[in-house]
């Protein structure tokens, strides 16, 4: 469908707007304006059309959810735009709608974004800047990102964003970062706040703000990597925590992919589940333990490391598995001899989905073989020395072998 076929077609129009208002806005977007019926947005964008043009304007509720998917019902018949800030489909109202009524019936008239007003104010290229945000969410989901060198726009609900954001890089070890706080971008008014993490000078500012951060180490700061493997010392555990290089190999086995999910069941320290989602942003991961104490500290794990967004199910599998949703992965880490436990993740798998499961005892390795024997896929033993001290001198020390069974069903 053309650009023009659509605008014609679709129920709603979707314009963004900036903190530069009426005079911003593309002819082709003030035409929309201008032939609206009815004016959907906040109360300061509703604030930013001249008086003198006449459609009807309806704030949105708190929250606004239902009015967004009763929209075109609510005023059939009418022509209906939608204001949004900046680029509607960047963490954007426009992507809902889309989300709630289909593509074809939603227009979108695009204003530039905040991220890219803020790169270009920076001088620095869009593509090689991670975006993330944090409107409705965890501020740990910034964690991941925190790296030496990376440079970051953070999306914040309010004012207090940048704040919150510097006093997190401190905490991780990066106070010396540069912070950015950009205010009304684009707008008559807009202001440049900078400091760094660990001095940041400035409270609550315009609650119009973006966040920039050239991230920093502070001397001594051990970057953590997003690839699997992360130092044991990383997650607080009570010695149930699947090693550090026999966790590398299981998320090997289990192929980490974006937007899928994972159930790690007898999840312990939630170490293979919070590995499985800081592999990318849309990873998703249920954690499965039945100890109410273990189930805590995996969520404080979660937090931590940046997934805040780790389900973690309270209960003993296979009978707490009921009811979720269907997994593209499961990995058992324990328990491979409760009775139904295989049966019931291997049942719950699509087709491609991968199931791994790991022994160290010779009772749940023979389950293990049986169902290599029985479908396939392949069977591994790690053995892993560590140098410890042997009176003045160092010797090996060998932990437990443990045997990895991973099958794609």
């Amino acid at each position: 469908m053309r650009a023009d076929e659509r605008e014609t077609t679709a129920q709603v129009t979707v314009v963004g707007i900036g903190a530069d208002g009426w005079d911003g806005l593309s002819p082709a977007a003030q035409r929309a304006v201008g032939q609206a019926d009815v004016l959907r947005g906040s109360d300061r964008q509703l604030g930013l059309v001249p008086d003198d043009v006449p459609a009807e304007r309806v704030p949105w509720p708190s929250p606004m959810g239902p009015a967004l998917a009763t929209l075109p019902a609510a005023h059939a018949g009418r022509r209906i735009v939608v204001l949004a800030s900046g680029d509607p489909m960047l963490s954007g109202v426009g992507t809902s709608l889309v989300r709630l009524h289909g593509a074809g019936a939603v227009h979108v008239l695009p204003h530039p974004s905040s991220v890219s007003l803020a790169c270009a104010r920076l001088g620095w290229a869009v593509e090689e800047t991670a975006v993330v945000t944090v409107v409705g969410r965890a501020l740990e989901l910034v964690t991941p990102h925190v790296t030496p060198g990376r440079r970051l726009v953070v999306l914040g609900s309010d004012g207090g964003t940048p704040a919150q954001v510097a006093a997190l890089c401190a905490r991780l070890g990066y106070g010396a970062s540069r912070i950015s706080a950009l205010a009304q971008l684009g707008g008559p008014v807009e202001r440049v706040l900078t400091g760094s993490a660990a001095g940041w000078p400035h409270g609550v500012v315009d609650p119009l703000v973006v966040t920039a951060v050239q991230v920093l180490a502070d001397p001594g700061t051990v970057p953590l990597p997003t690839v699997p493997g992360l130092p044991d010392a990383a997650f607080e555990d009570d010695g149930q925590l699947t090693k550090r290089e026999v966790r590398a190999v299981t998320l090997a086995h289990l192929g980490p992919l974006p937007g899928q999910l994972l159930w790690d069941v007898g999840a312990g320290a939630g170490s293979i589940g919070i590995e499985w989602m800081r592999a990318h942003p849309s990873c998703r991961a249920v954690a499965v333990e039945s100890h109410p104490e273990r189930a805590a500290r995996i969520a404080r794990n979660a937090a931590q490391l940046g997934v805040p967004g780790l389900q973690v199910v309270e209960g003993r599998a296979p009978d707490a598995l009921a009811g979720l949703p269907a997994p593209d992965a499961a990995f058992v880490g324990g328990g491979a001899t409760t009775p139904e436990l295989l049966e019931t993740c291997w049942a719950a798998l699509p087709a491609g989905g991968r199931l791994v499961a790991n022994a160290v005892t010779v009772e749940s390795e023979a389950v293990l073989a049986g169902w290599f024997a029985r479908v396939g896929g392949e069977l591994v033993r790690i053995g892993v020395d560590r140098a410890r001290p042997v009176g003045s001198f160092t010797g090996w020390r060998p932990a437990m072998p443990v045997t990895i069974f991973s099958v794609v069903r």
